[in-house]
C-alpha cells in the first residue's frame, strides 16, 4: 500500500543562531545516540518519524541542536516526537539527508540556518521546524491517518496467522525457574512516563511484592528506582552489563528463525539464559510469559495503550503487541490505573478521628503506671490552672 509523505513547506524558517556549533555525536538509532550524548552536542540521526520517547530523550540531555537525515514527520501518523523537541527550545533541522551521517564522531560541527557545516563545506542541507511547520505537518498527518490504519489492520491479520499458535494456546513459551503462579507482575518497559508510574506505584510494591520483570532498558529504570528485577526480557540492545548482573532470571528474545542477537553477549558475562523465539515485541514476549505461567494480575508500567503509541513505536503497525493486549486484557492493568485506584484518600473527619484514637490510647497507656498518672494530674492541674485564668480574662 502506498505510504504518505509529507512535504514541509519550502520556505526557510528562523532557525539557530548564526554559526551554532558544538561537537557531532552520531548514531542511526537514536536510544544508542543518548547515552553517550551531552549538554551543548549536536546530536545527527537518522530516524524516520521521531516517536515521543526519543524526544524526550533527546531533550533529556540537553543538546545544542538535533539534525536528522530523514524526515521527522513522514506522515504516517502524527507522531509527537518533533512537537516536544521544538517545544523545548532544541533546534530540529529536518531532512538534511543521508551525507550527514558519515560525519565523524566528535568532530566539530556548525550549523548556518538549516545548513550542516564541516570546517567551512556544507555537507547537508536541510528545514528548520518551528513551532509553526511542525503544527502544518501534523494536521497534514492526522489528515493521511486513514492509510496508516488500514496498514495496521493488514499486519494485525498477518502476525495473527504467524502466531496464533502462540497467541492461542501458548506454544512455545519456555519453561523458566522464577514462580510467577498466582502472583502480582509488574512489567517495566521504558516507555512513556516510566519513571512518574514507578514512583507512584512505590507503595503498591512494597504492599503486593509483585514479580518485576524489566523489558531490556526497564531493568536499568528498576534499579534506578531501588527496586531488583527478578525477570529480564529482552533482545538486551538497550540493557546494561550491571542490570545482566545483578541476579534476575534472563529470558533472550529471539527471532522465529532461532537467530538471538543477545544471546552471546549474555552468555559473555557468564549467564545462561532461556530463549524465547517469538515474532512480536519484547514487549509482547514479558506479557505472554506472565500470563501463560499464571500471573493473576500485570500492571503495565511504560508500555503503549493508545493507537497513536502503538503506531509511534513504529514496527509495522505493533499490531503484535495490540492482539497481545487482547489475549492478556482480562490480567492486564496500566500503572495509572492502579495508582488512581490505589492512591489512599483520607478525609479530615477520619484524621481527627485517628488522632483522638491515639490519644485515648496514650492516655490509658500513661494511667497503667505510677509515673504516667503523676504526669496526667500534673498535665490535669494546669490546664485547669488555664481555664481559671480564661474565665477570669471574659468574665
Amino acid at each position: 500500500m502506498g505510504q504518505m509523505s509529507i512535504r514541509l513547506p519550502a520556505r526557510r524558517h528562523r532557525g539557530p543562531s548564526p554559526g551554532l556549533s558544538g561537537s557531532a555525536r552520531v548514531d542511526p538509532r537514536t536510544k544508542d545516540l543518548t547515552k553517550r550524548l551531552r549538554p551543548g552536542d549536536i546530536a545527527v540521526i537518522d530516524h524516520e518519524d521521531l516517536d515521543r520517547v526519543s524526544a524526550e530523550a533527546l531533550v533529556a540531555c540537553r543538546p545544542a541542536a538535533v539534525v536528522n537525515a530523514s524526515s521527522s514527520i513522514s506522515g504516517r501518523y502524527p507522531n509527537l516526537g518533533p512537537e516536544i523537541l521544538v517545544a523545548a527550545g532544541i533546534p530540529l533541522v529536518d531532512g538534511a539527508g543521508t551525507d550527514v551521517m558519515d560525519i565523524k564522531d566528535g568532530t566539530g560541527v556548525t550549523l548556518e540556518g538549516g545548513d550542516v557545516v564541516v570546517e567551512g563545506q556544507t555537507v547537508g542541507s536541510g528545514t528548520v521546524l518551528d513551532t509553526e511547520a511542525v503544527q502544518d505537518a501534523m494536521t497534514l498527518a492526522r489528515a493521511g491517518l486513514s492509510d496508516t490504519l488500514e496498514a495496521f489492520a493488514e499486519n494485525t491479520m498477518d502476525y495473527l496467522r504467524k502466531e496464533r499458535e502462540l497467541l492461542f494456546d501458548g506454544v512455545g513459551v519456555p519453561d523458566i525457574r522464577t514462580d510467577l503462579e498466582g502472583r502480582h507482575v509488574l512489567i517495566v518497559v521504558r516507555g512513556y512516563h516510566y519513571k512518574e508510574d514507578l514512583q507512584t506505584l512505590r507503595h503498591y510494591i512494597r504492599e503486593y511484592k509483585p514479580v518485576l520483570i524489566g523489558v531490556d532498558g526497564g531493568a536499568d529504570a528498576l534499579i534506578e528506582a531501588r527496586h531488583r528485577p527478578d525477570l529480564i526480557v529482552g533482545d538486551m540492545d538497550s540493557v546494561s552489563d550491571d542490570a545482566l548482573r545483578c541476579g534476575a532470571e534472563i529470558v533472550v528474545h529471539a527471532y522465529r528463525d532461532g537467530r538471538a542477537p543477545g544471546l552471546e553477549r549474555v552468555r559473555e558475562l557468564a549467564v545462561e539464559p532461556v530463549v524465547f523465539p517469538a515474532t512480536g515485541t519484547s514487549e509482547d514476549v514479558a506479557m505472554l510469559l506472565a500470563d501463560d505461567k499464571g500471573a493473576s494480575l500485570i500492571v503495565a508500567v511504560g508500555t503503549h495503550v493508545t493507537l497513536v503509541e502503538f503506531l509511534d513505536k513504529g514496527r509495522s503497525g505493533m499490531a503484535s503487541t495490540f492482539l497481545t493486549r487482547l489475549r492478556v486484557g482480562g490480567k492486564l492493568v496500566d500503572a495509572k490505573g492502579v495508582s488512581r485506584l490505589y492512591r489512599a484518600r483520607i478525609s479530615v473527619l477520619s484524621l481527627v478521628i485517628m488522632l483522638g484514637v491515639g490519644l485515648l490510647a496514650l492516655g490509658a497507656a500513661l494511667w497503667s503506671t505510677a509515673g504516667g498518672r503523676a504526669l496526667l494530674q500534673v498535665l490535669g492541674a494546669r490546664v485547669d490552672d488555664l481555664w481559671s485564668s480564661v474565665q477570669g480574662v471574659f468574665g
